[in-house]
């Protein structure tokens, strides 16, 4: 049975996106940086991220991005939420399109959902993600935009 395709969830309706280049670019995350493993990704509002941050990893704060490996990536790696309104914010901060920002933020939640993790690699994950943000035309990426404070 062929793998299946990296599963997109809308459930924000912020902003107008191009569901279609968003889908595609999953798809191409899956292929290149995944391997054919899918993920699912949920596209929500900034209340539901707070709420998930809260609830999954005791923050109450609101957040742009959460992954979820799963336990056995035989059936998927796992999930990932991303605030689209956070995006939104974040890409007319930078200067680019919101579809642009969620690239970031699905490539930034796949590197955790492979099992990477920025707060414990002494720089591994960001040097990852800066080749991977290259290679798929990006611009800078969330963890060189927190290192670069």
């Amino acid at each position: 049975m062929p793998p299946s395709d990296p599963l997109l969830l809308f459930q924000s309706r912020v902003a107008r996106l191009d569901r279609a280049w968003l889908r595609d670019f999953a798809l191409r995350l899956q292929v290149e940086v995944a391997g054919g493993a899918p993920f699912t990704a949920l596209l929500t509002s900034d209340r539901h991220l707070r709420q998930l941050n809260r609830d999954f990893l005791g923050k109450d704060a609101p957040t742009d991005v959460l992954s979820f490996p799963a336990p056995d990536p035989a059936g998927g790696l796992g999930e990932m939420a991303i605030s689209v309104p956070r995006a939104l914010d974040q890409a007319n901060a930078l200067g680019h399109p919101v579809e642009q920002e969620i690239a970031i933020l699905l490539l930034h939640g796949l590197l955790h959902l492979l099992g990477h993790d920025h707060e414990t690699d002494r720089g591994a994950m960001r040097r990852l993600e800066t080749r991977w943000r290259r290679r798929l035309g990006l611009p800078p990426g969330l963890i060189e935009r927190t290192s670069a404070r």
